[in-house]
């Protein structure tokens, strides 16, 4: 037994090493062609989900559409499994880099990039949140999670609402975390001409001015990218933003225009709701909304003095909050 753990141990550093080594290599073959600060941020947060115990994998569901993941390498059984959905503001490695490390040591973790973000895509036209949930399910399916929680964030909670709906017998907790779900049109209307820009131009930025604003909307407490020279960022949008930026404006368009749904169904299975107090995209009133919606099956948490993104602005308790409600502790 214990010779079988410090192999695992020498194993993981072996390839920590070699990950270093590859990533240091080809980030600097690619120095004139691609954003080398960025990438090689990128290279370490992948090491650090690496140092969390997760692989990257990527399933193929067919010749049209392939989903990527970070799965945990040996999954506990004593453990429930929890899926992790970004929202808008990046990939999974960039939207759970506070999440990760506490999650990942209590539950079997499953982190997917949504279609058109990180690596996974697809040649399909269909752009709704209803397609991206389908395709999550049937990618946990062939990893063989049959039953699990759903963590989501903002446009994730989207996603994780409609997974939830339709599979009920799969998902046993939720947790939807400032994601204007119950939207009516007009509330819409009004937020969008508060804001005066359409959402497609925020969400996917062109330039820094844009991933400034982008971050103003999210953060309450302070807007960290004030002082970043605007190279770096513009780094940030090439790597982030240029990769399939007509789908990533076509999945917003859609959320956008799509009518309001007055008859969502109810989800069957306990929700925990977590929302920002000072929340600029989709405001508190939306998460009582939600709750009354879902009824005595539901809790809203409300934490104090944070915007929109919140899993960065107070990651301590949101980690906290999954943690007890996930488990069964709360």
């Amino acid at each position: 037994m214990a010779s079988t753990k410090l192999w695992h141990v020498i194993s993981f550093y072996i390839s920590t090493a070699l990950a270093i080594f590859r990533n240091l290599l080809l980030c600097t073959l690619n120095l004139n062609q691609s954003p080398f600060l960025t990438k090689f941020m990128d290279t370490i947060l992948s090491l650090y989900f690496r140092f969390c115990d997760l692989s990257p994998c990527a399933i193929d569901l067919d010749d049209q559409t392939t989903v990527h993941f970070w799965v945990a390498n040996h999954r506990r059984f004593n453990k429930p499994s929890l899926v992790m959905v970004h929202g808008y503001g990046g990939n999974s490695l960039w939207q759970f880099l506070h999440q990760i490390g506490p999650l990942s040591r209590k539950f079997n973790a499953y982190v997917p990039d949504l279609l058109f973000f990180g690596k996974s895509h697809s040649k399909s036209l269909d752009r709704s949140d209803l397609f991206q949930a389908k395709c999550l399910a049937d990618a946990l399916k062939r990893l063989g999670v049959d039953r699990f929680s759903v963590y989501a964030i903002s446009y994730g909670g989207f996603v994780a609402y409609r997974i939830a709906e339709m599979y009920p017998d799969a998902v046993e907790k939720v947790v939807i975390m400032s994601s204007g779900i119950l939207y009516t049109d007009d509330q819409r209307a009004e937020q969008l001409r508060r804001i005066g820009r359409h959402p497609s131009e925020i969400l996917v930025p062109k330039n820094p001015d844009d991933l400034r604003l982008l971050v103003n909307l999210s953060m309450y407490k302070q807007n960290s990218l004030h002082w970043l020279p605007d190279f770096l960022l513009r780094e940030f949008v090439t790597m982030m933003y240029d990769h399939c930026r007509k789908e990533k404006i076509e999945l917003a368009e859609h959320l956008v225009e799509k009518k309001a749904d007055t008859n969502l169904p109810v989800l069957t299975q306990e929700t925990l709701i977590i929302w920002g107090d000072q929340d600029k995209v989709f405001p508190l009133e939306l998460a009582h909304q939600l709750q009354r919606h879902l009824g005595s099956k539901s809790r809203l948490e409300i934490i104090k003095d944070t915007g929109h993104a919140a899993n960065m602005e107070s990651p301590d308790e949101v980690n906290k909050l999954v943690i007890s409600f996930v488990s069964g502790c709360s």
